[in-house]
């Protein structure tokens, strides 16, 4: 049986050093390759929902979302499904 890889939007815009922390969370959590940032800026829609919480972290899997902040152990739990 083959493993299906559950993949992940990071919302974000530039120059936001939490979405810096956040991504490279993600890399240290091994989802960094699976991980798409999309920067909410080009988005008024996006920009409404996650303007006060960015960064934040949906697993598209079951649309499932992670806000910051969260540190190594939340965002591992959150992968797993065990938050």
């Amino acid at each position: 049986m083959i493993e299906q890889q559950i993949s992940y939007n990071l919302y974000g815009t530039e120059g936001c050093h939490l979405c810096e922390l956040a991504l490279e969370l993600c890399k240290q959590a091994e989802i960094g390759t699976q991980c798409s940032y999309i920067d909410i800026i080009d988005s008024p829609t996006l920009v409404e929902l996650y303007r006060i919480s960015i960064p934040v972290l949906e697993r598209l899997d079951n649309n499932q979302t992670l806000f910051w902040p969260f540190d190594l152990q939340q965002l591992q739990e959150f992968i797993c499904g065990t938050n």
